[in-house]
Parts: structure tokens; sequence; C-alpha cells
């Protein structure tokens, strides 16, 4: 690859240091050119954001992002912050910025690829070609980057830069196996003269462009060099100065037999051996230094930095794996062989709660369709500041039938939410003021009721019966745990805990565990297994196809190999024998865990002691299956896995019927599956499947056209006669299609063409690419799920979707493919499920019938209704007892969010949403800090605008129902439930604390406070209202204590 001038690259390194000043716009055209792209938000590494004197950069090589706060053109403050909150955490001193990309172009650069492309045009016979070339050379004169600039880079550099030429002379460099690195140069090669050739037939290259430099003349000629090799053979015609041959063999295991370890170090010394013991940590080094004196084992050094020869000696370290070198008498021993001890290699990583995981998925955009609880369904325009008679007020803008506009005062922006049909479709605006929407709203209010009803039955059932509450984890608990071979996610641990946390309550467990696919959801199962046997209590998992079952089987028999824990299958690879003599043990207890399909739920089916049901991919089963969960629900801990969740479970999940938990940390050496949507085209795939073949993995090919997929099988082994093809269906009996599918695990097949019936579970690390075929006519949900079959394994793998060449695809399914292939980051799932929500529409809660309710509100009111009801039914709010008002303050002060100040709109509605939510002094002053933190210093007006938050928090708190200022009198009027609460002196007490004066009146049964604000400053008038409205609120506060 070709790289820039190691000179440029330092140079383009930017070092911003408090203190000093800077140019901003010579900065921010600075980042550009080293690659970083300009956002409204940064949340990604390689983005930058400015906001007046704030400039926000994610430095690629960070963890967290920085912000950087000037003065003028000094630099005030460096500090690092949260992507999920935006809001800072530590101080710097300084921020050193290096490039985002390795195309770097400096002015002679671009004038070398421009003469180069000058000279060749002429030549150029191809109109196509030269139409081509003049679009590059036109984005070379106007220095923009182009999207296929990487293959002009060699007419633009002076000489050809490789990775070498940014070591230092001297510096050694050590070949793994290059005999390996040889024979994978040679397939990049070929594929590279390929694919050269295809640029050439396409008019996109000319015959003396090079896009790679030559790897092999380069790794020739460094120096100093050593290479590793397992074998001499192979290394070709390489010239030695000398060759170093040693025997290595791995450290045996010692289990926590101290014995038998002091007795191999004992042996060991006697042979003048240098032992080296290693820990990972201070922790681990302490526990090792109490063992050895324990056991009397001397230790001779724990200094690192000078090991002691033919001696015992004791560092701190990150090898994974001890070892033994023979010749050299040298034998490393790590934690890992002593305690059988996995090496903690965590990284950091964003701390975020459920809750906010959930947030924020329907982020309002200009055209949006949103719902106003009172006018219904409208279209969301923006939001607009309009002055009037010099105050400025800012307003939602929402157009109705007819072309109709309401503005809405930000203040009320609770009252908006984003629509969300049954079936993704567009809803028919509403009406201003003809009443179908309120009469709509009843009829949806009075339907969510009974399913309330209907779904607290079910699910207060559980809370309300007794189920088996196990004891804390126990040696064995923690034995099992420990003997996992790989370190687990942050979030695998935490749902762990909270499973565990379930299964230790008196109530029966219902969580819906969610993970993207191979991201140990299936550890954290068997860890709640081997929690139910361990509690002598019976467990079954089930799931959807008896190929799954199998490969669970064989799983769980693996991670249980070293535990007395009996495990066995029901399916149709047992004979009719073993399936009677499977059911009879499981009837006398001596089965402990049973994996199944749908056929365990027989009646036949009848366990000892059932306590733990495991259900993967539950939305899988049936409507007559789904009834016998529900029954068996009620009876034991219920724990589902999920890759995608449905809709309906996921807003279960948010409505709090169901606990959740969420694992969205991939596992280490887990790699993006890389997306590419694109024109079906034949050489891609014959390309992409000869290229998996040769590292010797296989090919998923999805085909969801069952009447022609045989002749699908036909063009492809014309296409690539190297490959052996099979297919599944969902038309082949059983037998065929799973005796299939294990032939293509045991690898007879090179490419197994497939419906979607390979959407669920079949776990086949080997099979890293994958085409789908017509991909525009799927679901996102579906789409992400068979994304997921590929990409299993320690191995980048490869998804391209296809659509037709002729076909213009709809805007719904252009949208799903942009999604999909937006969300290549690992553990996307969850936003995808949040997507298709949005896309798809919400699908159906309990009923088809239900689908007309939900669209005359949209789902977000439909959910909130439900939300209400179920609380009502639960007995968790009593709605006739409110805690606050909702003041309406009409106070003739100029306070809103400028443009100048926030120009982003979502940032505005995210902010006015966070003033609605202020509830008192502490809110009131994190928020002042973040927006300072965030947008920089802000004006007046932005100060009034909270403060106005903050007195409305607490007038709100004391039934206020509204406060209007006319000339100089501000008439604070309140609700009718204050007569019960306060008495005419309370109000005298709570003004006297103020710098006010006002009148008590009585208005059409309300009372009434006239306050004199002639000659008050807005400033003025807003402290009196805030300590009015505080000191009522504490008359208030006490009067309910004394009431107690």
């Amino acid at each position: 690859m070709f790289l820039p001038s190691p000179n440029v690259f330092k140079d383009s390194i930017v070092k911003i240091s408090v203190g000093e000043e800077y140019d901003q716009y010579a900065l921010i055209h600075q980042l550009k050119e080293i690659g970083y792209r300009k956002v409204t938000q940064v949340q990604t590494q390689g983005e930058f954001s400015l906001r007046g004197d704030i400039l926000d950069i994610f430095e690629i090589s960070q963890l967290e992002p920085c912000r950087i706060e000037f003065f003028g053109d000094e630099i005030d403050g460096i500090r690092s912050f949260e992507v999920e909150t935006q809001l800072s955490k530590e101080n710097q001193t300084e921020l050193t910025v290096f490039p985002a990309s390795d195309i770097l172009l400096r002015e002679n650069d671009y004038q070398r690829g421009q003469s180069a492309l000058e000279k060749q045009i002429p030549k150029t016979l191809s109109p196509i070609l030269k139409s081509y070339l003049e679009e590059i050379l036109s984005s070379f004169h106007q220095k923009q980057i182009h999207s296929d600039y990487r293959k002009f880079l060699s007419l633009c550099y002076e000489k050809t830069w490789t990775v070498f030429d940014y070591i230092e002379k001297d510096i050694p460099i050590f070949f793994d196996d290059y005999q390996k690195l040889m024979n994978q140069y040679e397939v990049f090669e070929r594929e590279l003269a390929q694919y050269f050739t295809e640029e050439l037939q396409n008019s996109k290259a000319f015959s003396e462009m090079q896009y790679f430099a030559d790897t092999e003349q380069i790794y020739k000629k460094q120096s100093p060099v050593t290479f590793f090799s397992n074998l001499q053979k192979g290394l070709g015609n390489l010239k030695f100065d000398q060759i170093y041959q040693f025997n290595q063999y791995p450290m045996q295991e010692f289990f926590n037999q101290f014995s038998s370890l002091k007795e191999e170090i004992e042996r060991y010394k006697k042979m003048d051996y240098t032992i080296i013991l290693q820990s990972s940590n201070s922790m681990g080094s302490k526990t090792l230094e109490d063992v050895l004196e324990e056991y009397q084992i001397k230790l001779d050094s724990r200094d690192k930095s000078s090991i002691c020869k033919e001696s015992v000696n004791l560092i701190e370290g990150n090898l994974r794996h001890g070892f033994h070198f023979v010749d050299e008498k040298i034998l490393v021993i790590t934690e890992h062989e002593i305690f059988q001890k996995k090496l903690k290699r965590r990284f950091r990583r964003q701390n975020v709660s459920n809750a906010e995981r959930l947030k924020d998925y329907n982020e309002l955009e200009k055209g949006d369709y949103v719902v106003h609880h009172i006018h219904g369904i409208g279209q969301y325009l923006g939001i607009e500041t309009i002055e009037i008679k010099g105050i400025h007020r800012d307003y939602v803008s929402v157009q109705y039938q007819n072309g109709d506009q309401i503005s809405i005062p930000v203040e009320q922006i609770h009252l908006l939410s984003k629509y969300v049909s049954s079936d993704g479709k567009d809803p028919k605006l509403n009406k201003l003021n003809d009443g179908h929407f309120k009469k709509a709203k009843q009829k949806v209010k009075n339907q969510v009721e009974d399913i309330a009803d209907d779904l607290i039955k079910l699910y207060s059932e559980r809370s309300q019966l007794k189920g088996f509450a196990f004891s804390a984890d126990d040696e064995d608990q923690h034995a099992f745990d420990d003997a996992f071979p790989y370190v687990e996610t942050d979030d695998q641990l935490r749902s762990i805990e909270e499973i565990k946390r379930d299964m230790q309550a008196s109530q029966p467990m219902d969580r819906l565990l969610v993970g993207d696919v191979g991201f140990g959801k299936t550890e954290v199962a068997m860890r709640a297994a081997f929690k139910a046997v361990n509690g002598h209590k019976q467990v079954v998992v089930l799931v959807p196809t008896t190929v799954l079952a199998q490969q669970h089987y064989t799983n769980f028999k693996e991670r249980f190999q070293n535990f007395a824990v009996n495990i066995d299958v029901l399916s149709r690879f047992r004979s009719k024998k073993e399936q009677t003599e499977t059911l009879e043990k499981l009837k006398k207890g001596q089965v402990d865990i049973l994996i199944g399909t749908h056929r365990v739920l027989s009646k036949d089916v009848v366990f000892s002691d059932l306590g733990l049901m495991i259900i993967d991919e539950e939305q899988r089963f049936g409507v007559k299956h789904k009834e016998t969960l529900k029954e068996l629900k009620k009876q034991v801990d219920v724990l589902t896995l999920t890759a995608t969740p449905i809709p309906r479970t996921l807003h279960m999940s948010m409505l709090g019927i169901r606990d959740l938990s969420v694992i969205e940390t991939p596992p280490t050496n887990r790699y993006p599956v890389q997306t590419y949507v694109l024109e079906k085209n034949e050489s891609v795939i014959r390309d992409a499947v000869l290229r998996e073949m040769e590292r010797g993995g296989q090919v998923y090919y999805l085909y969801n056209k069952v009447d022609t997929i045989d002749q699908k099988v036909s063009e492809l082994q014309e296409l690539i006669p190297e490959a052996s093809i099979g297919y599944v269906h969902g038309r082949m009996s059983e037998i065929q299609l799973e005796n299939t599918l294990l032939d293509f695990i045991e690898g007879q097949y090179d490419i197994l063409v497939t419906t979607t019936i390979i959407e669920t579970g079949v776990d086949i690390p080997n099979a890293n690419t994958l085409f789908i075929e017509n991909a525009d006519h799927m679901g996102l949900s579906t789409l992400y799920q068979l994304r997921g079959r590929v990409g299993r394994s320690n191995r980048i793998a490869y998804a391209y979707l296809m659509y037709r060449p002729e076909k213009s695809i709809s805007e719904v399914s252009e949208k799903r493919l942009e999604a999909i292939k937006g969300f290549t980051e690992l553990g996307s799932g969850f936003k995808i499920a949040m997507r298709d929500l949005s896309i798809r529409g919400a699908g159906n809660l309990l009923g088809k019938s239900q689908s007309g309710f939900i669209d005359s509100v949209g789902f977000e009111l439909y959910s909130q209704l439900l939300e209400e009801a179920i609380a009502k039914r639960n007995g968790n709010a009593n709605t006739n007892t409110r805690t606050k008002g909702n003041a309406e303050l009409i106070l003739q002060i100029d306070a809103y969010l400028p443009d100048t100040y926030i120009s982003d709109q979502r940032h505005k509605i995210e902010i006015y949403k966070k003033i609605r939510q202020i509830d008192n002094r502490v809110n009131y002053e994190e928020l002042q800090e973040e927006l300072m933190d965030r947008f920089g210093e802000y004006p007046d007006v932005v100060a009034y605008l909270l403060e106005i938050g903050l007195v409305k928090s607490y007038l709100d708190k004391v039934f206020v129902q509204r406060v209007e200022r006319k000339d100089n009198k501000i008439t604070v009027q309140f609700e009718k439930v204050t007569q019960r609460l306060f008495l005419a002196q309370d109000y005298f007490k709570a003004l006297s604390a103020t710098n006010l004066k006002a009148g008590i009146a009585e208005n059409k049964g309300l009372m009434e406070l006239v306050f004199d604000v002639q000659n008050k400053k807005d400033y003025e008038i807003l402290e009196g209202l805030l300590i009015f409205g505080e000191s009522l609120l504490e008359i208030k506060e006490s009067k309910k204590e004394n009431s107690i």
C-alpha cells in the first residue's frame, strides 16, 4: 500500500496545548486535511464538531473524545468527555491529534497527479475513461478527496513509501512465518491482477497505473531481519547469516495442585534451569508469594529487569501461557498454568445503563410524522423562532390536513412524539379541531384498559406466585464460572449478575436477554443452568430447530465436561428407544439438563423437578407452543434469549413487564462484518467465493424463491465449477434439511444455497461470506439476523446485499439497506430492532385486532396509554392523586435558545426537554454546567430560559395553573386543589420571604395572587417568583409531614 512520506505524516500531526494561540479556521481546515469529518455531535473516532468557541475532537487513537475551549484565539481548556452524555470528565494540558486517514496530499502531490493525468488524457481513446479521468483531474484541481483517490496515489507521490519507511534504521524487524506471508501475497497479487483487468475493461484505469507497492521486493531489502519459522522448508532462496534452532514445548498445567508445582520446580532446579513465575498484577504476585511461602519454595528474585539465572524468579507480565525452552534451560510458568486463571485483558468501555440504551432511537428529523396528544397526527416542519414586541420564543411547527399549520411553544414539546404505525405505512394527517382525534384517543384508552387486564393477569400472577429461591453462589458455582476459557465482557458479567439475582428471589424469573449473535448469550445461559442444577433443580433448553438442539447439546456437553451434570437431548438424531430411556431418566431426576425443540413441550415429557427454562428465540415458536410456554412460565424461572428482539418483546421490556438484560459489547477478536450493498454482479460473486475458498472457508448464498432454487444452484455451479454446492429450503422434509445442514457443517459443501431458513441460530464459524439476492425484499430484522450467520470466528467476514441491476428500489427498501450497511459496528442488533420498529412498523401487541388502534394514535402514544393503564391496574400509580400541576408561564421575558448559541435543531429539542425536566436547584445547576461545557458561555436569553424552567418546577409543585404578566402586574392563578392545601396566611408567609409586593384575590372560584412589578428588573421578578415557590413548597411539605 502506498503511504505518504514519513515527513508529511509527521508534519500532519497536530499538537494542541492549553494557553497556546491557534487560528480556529486554520485548525478546522487542518483537521479536514488529515481525514477528520465534521459532524453536529461527535460519536466515533475521526469526527469533530464546532459550536461557537467549543471544538470537540474524537482523536483516532483515543478511547474518549476531547473538548477544546477557545477564548478568542487562545486555548482556554482541554478536557475529555463521555460520548453518551456529552459531559466533560478530566482536564488535560494538551492533545496530540494523529491523522485519521493515510491519504495525506500536499500541494506538490496534487500538482504531480495533475501533471500525470494531463499527459494521459490526450492519449486516452475511450470516451468513458476520458470522462472518468477528467473527473479525477477536476478533484485534483479543487483539492477535494475523491472516493477513488487511492488508485491514483502512485501518480501523486514522489516515490514509493511503505510502512518500512516509518521504522527507524537499525530497528530489528521480525517476520513470523515468512512462507505464509508470501503465500498470502501471491493470492493477493492474483486478485489484484484480476481486479485491474476488470478496471481496464470497465474504463476505470489505464495500463501504466500501479495500485500497490511490490511488497516482496520491499521485504527482501529490509535489514536487520529475523525470520521465525516452524520449518526451514519454504524459506526459498533467502540467505541467512545465522540459523538458530530451538526446541520449545508448552507448559504443563497444575490445576491448583501446589505440591505438584513444588515437585516440578525442585526437579528443574536440580537441572540448573532458570525458572520464571509470572502473575498478571500485584495482587496475583501477592497470592503467588503466599503459595510459595506456604509450600516452602524459595524465591530468589522479584525484579523483572534482572532475572537471576538458574534460580526461581517472580515477575509481573502479560504472557497468556507459559513455555519450556529445552536447550536454553528456561521454564516460564504463568498464573494460567498454576491456578487455571485467565489473563484478564479488559478494555475500557462506555458504561451505559439499559435505560440509556433504549432512549432517543426516535430522534425527530424534519418531515417526520408526529403525534400531538391533543391535535393528533401531523408532519414535523422544524423549530422556528418568532419575535413579538422584542420577545423571542421558539416554536415547533407542525403541519396538518389541508396545509394548516400550528406553532407549539417548545415548553409543550412533551406533548409531541414520533409517529410509528403497525405496518410502516405513511399515516393520514388529522384535520385540526374536527374532534376525530379526540374520539380515536378515547377508543384506544378504553381498548388498552382491556389489554392491560390481560397482560397484568399473566404477568401479575407470576409476581404473586412463590417460585423457588436459589441460594447464593457457592464454591462449585465459582469453579464453573472460572472454568470459562475466555475473558467475559462487562455486559456478560452484568447480565449474569442480574439473572442470578432474579434466580435468588422468591418470585419466578422472567428475563429477556438481548445479545447480538455470537456475543456470549449461551455462556450466560450455561451459568444460569449450572446454578439451577447446583440447586438440585432440572433445566430445559428450548430451541427452534433440531440442528440447533444438536449444536447446543454438543456445546453444553463440552462446557460441563469437568462437572457432574447429566445432559441429554430429545431430537430425531436419537432412536425411539433412546428417547424412551431419556424420558424415563428425566422423570426419575437422572437428567439435569434437557435440550430439545418443541418436542420437549409434549405431554409425555415429565420432569422430576423443573427449576429453569431457557428459551432460544421465542418468536420462532408457533401460537400453540407459546400457549404451553405461558402456562410453564407461571411455575418456573424463565430466561429468554434473542439476538434481535421483535418489537412486542422489546416494548414489553420497555413497559417494565419483563426484565431486560443487554449484551452490547463484542468479545475480543471479533470483527464487524464488512457489508456491501450493490447491484447483482457475477464477477463479484465468483471472486468473493474463490477468495473464501482459498482461505479454507465456506459461503452462504441466500436465495428466497423455493420454486427456482435448483435452477439457481445450476447457475452458480456454472459460474464457479470449482465449488461444491448444496441447498436447503423450507419445503424439504426435516430429515433432508438437517442432513444437508450437517453435511455443510462437516465441510462437504463450499457453498450452501438457502432460503431464510438459516436465519435462526445455526452456528457455523467456518462460513464467513454471505450473499443475499433481492436483499431489498427483506425486513431489517431478517437482514440483520442473516448477516449474523457469518463473522462468528476471529476471521473478517463479508456480506453482500444485492438487488437486481435494472430495478429501482422503493424508499422503504432503500432505508432498510442503508440502515443495515450503517450498522456495521458489532453489537448494533439492538439499534436495528429500534430502527425496524420505525420502518417496518410497530407490529402487533396482542393480535391483529390492535393494528387499527395503534395506527389511529401512533405507537408511542398507544404505548404510553397502555403503560398508564398497566400502572393503574398494578396499583403503582393512583391516577386520582397528582403530585404536581403544569403551570403556564407568560412573563414577557426574552428567553429562548438562539441559533447563534445552538444551531442544530436536534440539540435544541434535547436541551428544551432537559429544561422541562428541571426539578430542583441541583438539576438547574447541572444543566447550567452542561450548557457551559458543551456549548460555551451562554447569553442572557439562555440564562433567563433556564431560570424560568427552575421557577416553573417549584410553581408546578404548589399547583399553580397560570402566571401572566400584563403591564406592571403579574397574576399567579392557583388550581382548585390548593384550597385544600393552603390557608390565606400560608400565602402571606411565603410572600414575606420575597422582595415583591402582592395582593390576594379570587377569580371564578380560583385563588389568585397579583404581584406589583413596577420598576423591577426581569432577574428580580424571577428571583422573587422562585423564592415564593420554594417557600410555599416548604409549607406544603411541612404540612404533609405533620399529617403523617
